[in-house]
């Protein structure tokens, strides 16, 4: 389809909108003022060194009331990056104003972000990584923006009390829309508003999203995996049993070869296995055993559940769908996998059943063959 016949993303909201009679418009109204962070923000990614905003977060690096008091290690534990303080606060300018939403939580700031007393107050909460995989930005490899939206609690919405961690700790099911944007040769923005996942690209010359990958789909098998081998002394033995086949190839179980995969950046992850199929594990591991996962529940693994769901894959605990799982923090880290429906089922069909039995396993004294006359 030529350029000029593609929809924009403005287009494609008010179509989606068209579905709904009594739609007031604030959603759509909210998902473009995401979209304008994340343009922002790929401005700021594409300038690079050019624009000052590579390395680490600097005291003396200019700072907005809303990230002032953001240190040069967040909540997580992580040093931050300049673009990563940068992102939170382009995301925060830019959906604070607009009357849509009640509140917002990021990965950058230990406590959500209630509206300012002096913008309106909308029905929507706002949940958002602003900068995924931003260790990557000083050797030029792709990152991206993820964003989840959740109903706020009518009570909040009416004024009759203040806006509580409690709030967003919903479900993934519960989510109204999720997206992310990737940031990479192109800039693209990846959204599910519950029916389907579509992808836009960035159109430099209008400053628009447009419509260039409607209905995507994962396929459901694969012959790609993608895991930080580097742990794999942790790994619990239903995952080391899936990699060990993986490698195996046409030789092993599978009976076909497979590729890994790892870029270290969740969205460049997430995005090939929605182009091409694949699968991607982050699993619980005994690394650290105060983390029950490394990746966040809220701001990566829910609203990629929810797309990789809406795309036709599946995206799992390891044991069960992690979009079921109930939040107990506004920081909780999980293990999550996701990807081609098939594999991912695998993966949870051997945290179900019992290790197979190889045959070293056998040669030891108590499962050797007796008999009186053995030297």
């Amino acid at each position: 389809m030529p350029l000029s016949q593609r929809s924009t993303l403005t287009q494609f909201l008010i179509e989606e909108r068209r579905r709904y009679p009594g739609a007031s418009g604030d959603f759509n109204a909210l998902i473009l003022d995401v979209a304008l962070a994340c343009k922002a923000i790929a401005r700021s990614v594409a300038f690079g060194e050019l624009g000052g905003v590579t390395g680490n977060h600097l005291a003396h690096l200019p700072a907005t009331q809303a990230t002032a008091a953001v240190a040069s290690v967040n909540v997580q534990g992580e040093v931050q990056k300049k673009l990563d303080v940068i992102s939170n606060d382009m995301f925060l300018r830019a959906n604070e104003w607009g009357g849509h939403l009640a509140g917002m939580a990021s990965e950058e700031m230990a406590e959500p972000y209630a509206i300012p007393a002096n913008f309106p107050r909308g029905k929507y909460l706002l949940v958002f990584d602003p900068l995924d995989g931003s260790s990557n930005i000083d050797v030029n490899v792709s990152v991206g923006s993820i964003f989840s939206v959740l109903r706020a609690p009518a009570e909040v919405v009416q004024g009759q009390r203040k806006l509580t961690v409690e709030d967003f700790l919903q479900p993934g099911t519960e989510q109204v829309a999720a997206g992310y944007a990737i940031y990479g040769p192109t800039t693209m923005l990846m959204l599910t508003v519950g029916s389907g996942v579509h992808g836009f690209t960035l159109d430099p010359n209008l400053g628009e999203f447009k419509l260039t990958h409607p209905d995507v789909m994962v396929p459901a098998d694969t012959q790609e995996f993608a895991i930080n081998a580097s742990n794999s002394r942790f790994w619990e033995p239903p995952v080391k049993r899936y990699v060990d086949e993986c490698l195996a190839g046409k030789t092993g179980p599978r009976g076909q070869d497979f590729n890994m995969r790892w870029i270290a950046s969740m969205v460049a992850e997430a995005h090939r296995i929605l182009m091409r199929g694949g699968v991607f594990l982050y699993p619980r591991d005994t690394k650290d055993p105060s983390k029950p996962g490394r990746l966040r529940l809220m701001y990566e693994a829910n609203p990629i559940g929810m797309i990789m769901e809406q795309a036709g894959g599946r995206a799992s605990t390891g044991r069960g769908p992690v979009l079921q799982v109930q939040p107990q923090s506004l920081h909780q880290r999980i293990g999550l996998v996701f990807g081609s429906k098939s594999e991912v089922e695998r993966i949870e069909r051997y945290h179900d059943e019992p290790l197979p039995l190889k045959k070293a396993d056998f040669e030891t004294p108590l499962f050797a063959e007796r008999s009186l006359f053995r030297d």
